[in-house]
């Protein structure tokens, strides 16, 4: 860092930031002071000091409120970004203080979640009970975005296009298959390319989706278009479509197997190349990882298998 940002990480005032947030959220200066229960000349005040610290107006007065100048609107952003890490952190730290001694942030797609973490997450956890780990699920674009951004520690899901300097590591592999109602006219084939689908009604995934977006490409490859009835979010949700008669689907194998009794459904075997999928670990730099990020990793990486 240059001498010239170190001395203006030092002048920045948190209190101040935060008065600015609270004047653009409420659109006024009087307001703010009621709420933050200071005098309307001291926001003032700390408002006119951040504008001459950044040599630059920050709001319109006015007396109506005030409004944001393009200045403003760059500091709101930043200021937001700043005030949010810092709770972050504090909700963090506290955690130490409770006894936890490991925290790591993990983004991953359905079909990971569905099929594979919630075992391997708990045999982890319980020769780790110190450990915390945050979980969300995301479509796998966004989960390689959240690790772009370090928005997450860690990814699990499926591979996309557009990783760029991050790095993988294999973690499992999953077949997709066409799940139909029973007795659908197409059991009669054992397994069949997803080509011989496309005549009847579909119940696809979010339309982002790493299965939705494959299916698409199978489709466009072959000249022809989905006949999409619904989409859904949920795997469960698109069984009990396909029950009822909506379509059919496609899902991996292991998570239908996971769900029996939803409905009265059976599948067929996918002989496409893209039913045939990897799920791999990402992360900006494996070796940066704090070291409960990399135990986590190691413990996932040692269950790399194929179904």
């Amino acid at each position: 860092m240059k001498s010239s940002e170190r001395n203006f990480a030092r002048r920045i005032d948190l209190t101040s930031l935060q008065l600015f947030v609270a004047v653009c959220e409420l659109g006024s200066i009087g307001k703010t002071a009621e709420r933050e229960f200071i005098a309307a000349s001291a926001v003032s005040k700390r408002l006119s000091d951040l504008e001459a610290l950044l040599s630059t107006p920050l709001l319109y007065r006015h007396t109506r409120g005030v409004d944001l100048t393009p200045a403003g609107e760059s500091l709101l952003h930043h200021a937001r970004s700043v005030l949010f890490s810092l709770e972050k952190m504090q909700g963090e730290l506290s955690e130490y203080a409770d006894g936890v001694r490991g925290h790591v942030r993990v983004h991953a797609s359905i079909s990971a979640i569905v099929q594979f973490l919630p075992e391997d997450l708990g045999n982890f956890i319980r020769q780790h009970a110190e450990i915390k780990i945050d979980l969300e699920e995301h479509l796998s674009t966004e989960v390689v975005r959240a690790v772009q951004e370090g928005a997450a520690d860690l990814g699990v899901c499926n591979t996309v296009h557009g990783i760029g300097a991050l790095q993988v590591r294999p973690y499992r592999h999953d077949k997709l298959v066409l799940i139909v109602p029973k007795g659908h006219v197409l059991l009669a084939q054992k397994a069949l390319h997803f080509e011989a689908a496309l005549d009847h009604d579909q119940v696809g995934l979010h339309s982002n989706s790493s299965i939705y977006l494959a299916m698409r490409q199978a489709a466009a490859a072959v000249g022809r278009t989905i006949k999409l009835r619904i989409h859904v979010t949920g795997l469960d949700a698109m069984c009990r479509m396909i029950h009822n008669g909506l379509g059919v689907g496609v899902m991996p194998q292991r998570a239908f197997e996971l769900m029996h009794g939803v409905g009265e459904l059976e599948s067929v075997t996918l002989l496409d190349h893209w039913a045939d999928r990897r799920i791999e670990l990402v992360a900006r730099d494996f070796s940066t990882l704090p070291l409960t990020a990399r135990l986590l990793v190691d413990h996932l990486s040692s269950q790399a298998s194929s179904l």
